[in-house]
């Protein structure tokens, strides 16, 4: 039966009203300047607004790389000033997040000071303001009143739009939700720009939906128990669905690794022994290095090219790029000038601008030094993120799920670049993980047992920069 587009958009329009309803929590400690989050990662998980509004066609050339869209750019603006304004008013919640987090300062450090030898150095300024950008939403989301009800909203929000949007579009509007791009077939990519985007947005999205769907499964007092399996569930049906018809195999592997490192790290014989949780992840990341680079016939079984989809190639031939080794050619500005015109000469059918593995990516960017910054990135947040699992098995497991995605999506997508999802949830992870160690002076999470008196006390109250109806 063949129904009409526009009919079929008003049913999933008052399908994602209903998801809302159903998954209703009217006593979530949050406050408005969540918002400012969920905009910006809404925008960094589908697509840009000069593209929806038909302003910007082709992404992919290095104009656009390079000068960027304005109205891209005034909406991206108005994002960080926001962001920045409600920081700057928590800073006293702000501050210790940042002293806990200073190998992250120090990426961020060392990639401002490779303007100075950058090619581009404008250019690399403006890519470094959208990277500070990423790490102003994630220190509004977590300087709210309760971390873990900000956590469920933005994943919840993100989800409940973004995903049967998805669907919409490559069901019934494949002008949006179809399209080629570096490959001669037709991809499903939903809200976003490419097939691998989508996957990574499903990926992200599924882990923390999937977390919810458990969490809900477990509350066996809510009343609104059933509403809320029925809503994450047909989300979740949705997730799985868009990455089948997506073919992001990678993605699909991820997911799946991490869902089932967390569903099992919160079985009891793994919240009593934290030690099997972490021999558990080492197998899983063992197993997925090997299957990928090792054992290439694993991929072949799977109907995979063994290099990758022309993965090696690439890395090949930008890793014979001319760029400094220890420093790299600066902060996001490897894929610019004569070295992009030169890889688009290697291939001219494919239009690339990434080396589809991350930790490449950084070495091209930032050198060995940047390669060493990120690694102390992800040590020093993967103690975080144990600690935090001895704490809280349940919210610990969802930081240990995001962070070995990204670990393991950086093998074979460009998934520590500024605006990326993956990059995002990654710090998103690391940075709340640490709020384990903040001392309890500093941070206060509200106690359901407190009086309304007490618990205004706690909850945060913007200072005079922002209106007191924001808070």
């Amino acid at each position: 039966m063949h129904v009409p587009p526009t009919i079929a958009a008003i049913v999933y329009v008052v399908g994602i009203i209903g998801l809302f309803w159903l998954d209703r929590t009217p006593q979530a400690q949050t406050t408005k300047a969540l918002w400012i989050p969920t905009a910006g990662l809404a925008i960094t998980c589908s697509r840009p607004i000069s593209m929806w509004l038909g302003m910007s066609e082709n992404r992919l050339a290095a104009s656009v790389y390079v000068e960027g869209s304005p109205i891209d750019a005034v909406v991206l603006t108005a994002l960080l000033a926001a962001a920045l304004a409600v920081v700057i008013a928590r800073k006293d919640r702000v501050e210790p997040i940042i002293r806990e987090n200073w190998p992250i300062l120090l990426f961020f450090l060392f990639a401002a000071l490779s303007i100075l030898w950058s090619d581009f150095p404008f250019v690399t300024f403006k890519h470094w303001i959208k990277g500070i950008g990423d790490v102003l939403m994630v220190l509004v989301l977590l300087t709210e009143p309760s971390v873990k009800d900000a956590i469920c909203r933005l994943v919840t929000r993100l989800g409940f739009v973004l995903l049967p949007l998805s669907v919409l579009f490559c069901k019934y509007y494949p002008e949006i939700g179809r399209g080629r791009t570096n490959s001669p077939t037709l991809q499903w990519r939903g809200v976003t720009e490419g097939k691998n985007v989508l996957g990574g947005v499903c990926m992200v999205l599924g882990i923390g939906l999937l977390w919810r769907f458990r969490s809900a499964y477990n509350d066996r007092e809510d009343p609104h128990r059933r509403g809320k399996l029925l809503a994450l569930g047909t989300v979740l049906a949705m997730t799985v669905w868009l990455l089948w018809k997506s073919n992001s195999m990678t993605s699909i592997c991820v997911l799946a690794i991490a869902g089932a490192l967390m569903l099992l790290s919160a079985r009891s014989v793994f919240r009593r022994n934290p030690v099997l949780v972490q021999l558990l992840v080492l197998v899983m990341v063992v197993g997925a290095v090997y299957a990928l680079f090792i054992q290439s016939t694993l991929l072949e079984n799977l109907g995979r090219d063994p290099t990758v989809t022309g993965r090696t190639e690439i890395w090949k031939v930008v890793l014979s790029m001319p760029v400094s080794r220890l420093v790299g050619a600066g902060y996001e500005s490897f894929w610019l000038g004569s070295r992009l015109q030169q890889i688009w000469a290697h291939f001219p059918e494919m239009q690339i601008s990434e080396a589809h593995n991350g930790y490449i990516e950084i070495f091209l960017n930032l050198g060995w030094i940047g390669v060493l910054l990120l690694a102390s990135i992800m040590v020093m947040g993967y103690r975080a993120v144990s600690a935090a699992f001895r704490r809280d098995p349940d919210v610990g497991g969802l930081y240990l799920a995001w962070l070995i995605a990204a670990v393991l999506r950086g093998l074979t997508e460009a998934s520590f670049r500024m605006l990326s999802n993956s990059w995002i949830f990654l710090l998103l992870a690391v940075m709340a993980a640490s709020l384990v160690t903040v001392p309890s002076e500093a941070w206060k999470e509200p106690d359901e047992g407190d009086s309304a008196d007490n618990r205004a006390d706690d909850e945060l109250v913007l200072a005079s920069p922002l209106p007191s109806w924001w808070a």
